[in-house]
């Protein structure tokens, strides 16, 4: 069988270099890059450990557990990791890691942790999702036609083993029934897999399977797909309502517009995508504030009623992973200011940057993020043995990486005429332009300390292209200028100029910098006494908390003074850990201190809680 490339994201074709010795903030996507090559396992051993669960067999049999999604969430990441970094020791890594795993298929075909007994049970279907994606990606960056064609029989064989085992014939097993949790959703999320195989073979088969998954509807009560094409009901509002298993199955729904080009598909997923910013995205960008479900997050995030483990990692950057395809198909700017505030919030405050124990390891991401009086470093989700009781991973673990490594890839994104800026990072971004000429763009820039962002054109294109520039939703007051001259900019859009741009051009941005300040009543008016009365403040793409790391008493209600929706803030250096934004607060009684939402907590310690929504007097 031929193999053929297949590069789904080839909307996002920009090269973005970030700068090298550059502060937290000014490199943070430079960070994050060399943050991703350590979390993507640069240990052979670990990848090896990975596929020693498939060597065995039936790893998962004895507990119906998820050790079979460890390997391909993790290549994944790596895979969206290499991409930008071309680190050679990481993709040798990766491609050892690959051939070891093929030589775990049995004489069927079948990669799995799952004995034949046992098979299309409990989340043996999600993780053959892993295992496809993972091969999928990996084959995205192969360097070798004869294991990217041992990589593709092994796909369709797996694939096809599936089919003769799954469906609507008489003799198989339903899609929703190849699983006990969720009415079966997470094991019709293996609809992705499928419509990306179809792309690279161009089989019918696999569309056709495809085709049947959806129509099973995701859910045994209920058809998610044809409800979100609807447009009425909230996910929270669906019998089953785990978040990141359904973002996943809508995820699936855009590749599946992708090859049919059917319009019904990609109103489905922007319709789901409407209903959850509308119902379930919290302050900082995640959601699901009972545990890992969709609950109307929206306006339970400042209800104190509930102090359990909330807003999963996996919630975060699949949330993250959605927006960016809906960025690629729509070019709507509302998908990037999405995917800026999950980033630097949920994302990086799940970082473990301290490296910090929980549950007896240093694992590289904490899996849940607080909001209210909660600390971080609560319990690690997805928490399995790959050792007997010796060594253990988790579900949000190997997510991370992909978290990492999609930042590059929304940065800077070609259009049909040019590029579009998405993130404002320091560095440089290049593409080559449809004649042939390379375009460059250096971007100066310590954003979002300050909204200053300047941009200097390096080219030697004679051909007018457009350059678009996110204009994020919550900037008020924006200055855009070209070589000194104001152009219109306005907010929740892009700002686009297209002219025949010469070498030295220079664009300059600044975006409203302003404390915001965002009360729950104005949220929710009819919110109980004790949630209604909290407030939380944002500044640029950056929620404020406190820490009672500092000293204050979180207990104590402060009236913050409000000018007109705006709080009066001075930079301070009170902490005694590292921030990336510290600021003093007027209040009506004195001052009040808060750090970036991604700074705070981050010693994990029990008694140290922090607090994103803030309780006031009034």
């Amino acid at each position: 069988m031929k193999y053929t490339a297949y590069r789904k994201r080839a909307e996002t074709d920009v090269f973005f270099t970030p700068e090298a010795g550059s502060s937290r903030y000014e490199g943070k996507a430079e960070e994050m890059i060399r943050f991703a090559e350590g979390a993507t396992c640069m240990d052979p051993s670990l990848w090896a450990l990975f596929v020693a669960q498939f060597r065995i067999g039936n790893t998962d049999d004895r507990d119906g557990g998820w050790r079979i999604e460890y390997w391909g969430k993790m290549m994944r990441g790596a895979c969206f990791t290499y991409a930008y970094t071309q680190n050679e020791e990481l993709y040798q890594i990766l491609e050892n890691t690959v051939r070891d795993l093929l030589t775990t298929q049995d004489e069927k075909g079948r990669i799995t942790t799952y004995s034949r007994e046992k098979e299309f049970t409990s989340w043996d279907m999600w993780g053959r999702k892993y295992v496809l994606l993972g091969l999928q990606y990996f084959l995205e960056i192969c360097k070798n036609n004869t294991l990217a064609d041992e990589i593709l029989f092994s796909m369709c064989r797996q694939a096809d083993y599936i089919m003769e085992h799954v469906g609507e014939d008489e003799g198989k097993t339903g899609i929703l029934q190849t699983s006990k949790h969720w009415e079966g959703l997470n094991a019709s999320s293996i609809l992705e897999p499928f419509v990306r195989l179809y792309h690279i073979t161009k089989e019918k088969k696999y569309l056709d399977f495809s085709s049947y998954i959806i129509r099973m509807g995701g859910l045994r009560s209920m058809n998610i797909f044809e409800e979100a094409y609807l447009g009425k009901t909230y996910p929270y509002e669906y019998p089953v309502t785990k978040a990141y298993e359904m973002i996943s199955n809508f995820e699936g729904i855009l590749e599946y517009y992708r090859a049919t080009g059917e319009e019904k598909y990609l109103v489905m997923a922007k319709n789901f995508a409407r209903l959850v910013m509308e119902s379930d995205i919290t302050v900082i960008g995640c959601a699901g504030t009972t545990h890992e479900l969709f609950d109307h997050s929206r306006i339970t995030q400042f209800d104190p009623a509930y102090d359990g483990i909330m807003q999963e990692t996996c919630v975060t950057v699949t949330w993250m992973k959605f927006c960016h395809q809906l960025l690629c198909l729509t070019g709507e700017s509302i998908y990037a200011d999405q995917i800026e505030n999950s980033a630097y919030n949920a994302f990086f405050g799940a970082i473990n940057v301290n490296h910090n124990i929980c549950q007896g390891q240093d694992f590289p991401f904490d899996s849940y993020s607080p909001l209210l009086n909660g600390v971080r470093g609560r319990f690690v989700g997805g928490y399995r043995d790959l050792i007997r009781k010796r060594f253990w991973w988790g579900c949000c673990v190997a997510i991370g990486a992909a978290g990492t490594g999609i930042l590059p890839m929304t940065a800077a994104m070609k259009t049909e005429n040019g590029i579009a800026i998405n993130l404002y990072f320091k560095g440089t971004y290049t593409q080559t332009l449809a004649n042939g000429k390379t375009v460059r763009l250096l971007t100066e820039t310590d954003y979002p300390k300050s909204g200053n962002v300047k941009i200097t054109v390096k080219t030697d294109c004679e051909e007018p292209f457009a350059l678009r520039f996110r204009i994020p939703a919550w900037s008020k007051q924006i200055s855009l200028t070209v070589n000194g001259e104001v152009n219109q900019a306005e907010a929740g859009s892009y700002a686009v100029i297209e002219r025949i741009w010469k070498n030295g051009d220079r664009i300059e941005l600044d975006f409203d910098m302003r404390v915001r300040i965002l009360y729950a009543k104005d949220i929710d008016p009819d919110a109980g006494a004790e949630a209604i009365c909290h407030f939380a403040l944002l500044r640029g793409p950056i929620v404020l908390a406190r820490d009672s790391a500092l000293g204050e008493n979180l207990d104590i209600p402060v009236t913050v003074l409000d000018r007109d929706g705006y709080a009066s803030a001075v930079s301070s250096k009170k902490a005694s850990f590292q921030t990336e934004q510290e600021y003093e607060i007027l209040a009506e009684d004195g001052c009040f201190t808060v750090v970036d939402y991604a700074s705070a907590g981050q010693s994990w310690n029990p008694n140290m809680p922090i607090t994103v929504w803030i309780k006031t007097g009034k």
